[in-house]
């Protein structure tokens, strides 16, 4: 299966059990992350960047302090895809070495 199939929001959240929908009929899966303080939130961001650039999938995001909000769809497919459950599951590492759970 291509990676880029849309395979939508509710089958992704199966894998992703800290992730949500979006309201509204989004096809697209949303987590905030809170972290002890911006330090820790900005070194989550530069590593989930350099990722994004190796897959060449970009998350929608914002980041106020500690927080970084982060909204993943992919938008050549009009949804939920493999790319985005990928990026996903890498994020939530990312965020468990960084004291997140």
């Amino acid at each position: 299966m291509s990676r880029t199939v849309r395979i939508g929001a509710i089958d992704a959240l199966e894998k992703l059990p800290l992730w949500s929908d979006l309201p509204g009929g989004r096809d697209a899966i949303s987590r905030t992350f809170v972290f002890a303080d911006f330090n820790a939130a900005f070194a989550f961001m530069a590593r989930v960047a350099l990722k994004a650039e190796r897959m060449d999938h970009h998350p929608e995001w914002s980041n106020v302090w500690n927080r970084v909000e982060v909204t993943l769809t992919t938008h050549d497919a009009g949804g939920v895809t493999a790319l985005d459950v990928e990026m996903a599951g890498f994020m939530d590492t990312v965020a468990a070495e960084l004291g997140v759970r």
